[in-house]
């Protein structure tokens, strides 16, 4: 087999580029305004630890009225790493078409003062009825 017919591995400059065009597209992106992607997503700038493999989110169900309004402060916290390294909300209800999934990740399930801390970020934005799931709880 010559050289030119090994398999090559997957470019991981692709998969970044695509990567940072999603996040582009996210940027700006109002949950209220899209259907054609499931999730809207924004991550920490810079700084703070790595996710690990026991990994989590705090998640939230509110009303599809609320969501962007919401969504904006949410983004602007996990920008400056006020809240774990990436949040996400869901464009579409996950039961029901009045209500959107707002999902706040920890690097790990395991570090109580940092899960606690986003729980209570989340909590001073007016989030109520939180839930925490680890990762490796989920099946994830």
């Amino acid at each position: 087999m010559s050289q030119d017919d090994q398999p090559r591995d997957p470019s991981l400059d692709l998969i970044q580029m695509v990567q940072r065009a999603r996040m582009l597209h996210d940027q700006d992106a109002k949950p209220s305004e899209y259907s054609s992607v499931y999730w809207i997503e924004a991550r920490r700038e810079a700084g703070g630890p790595a996710p690990t493999a026991n990994a989590g989110e705090w998640r939230a169900r509110l009303p599809a009225a609320e969501v962007d309004g919401v969504w904006e402060r949410v983004k602007a916290l996990t920008a400056r790493g006020a809240l774990g390294y990436k949040s996400k909300v869901s464009t579409q209800g996950p039961v029901s078409r009045d209500e959107r999934m707002l999902c706040a990740r920890t690097y790990d399930a395991g570090d109580r003062a940092d899960v606690e801390r986003v729980g209570a970020a989340l909590r001073a934005l007016g989030l109520r009825g939180l839930a925490y799931v680890a990762d490796k709880a989920a099946g994830g």
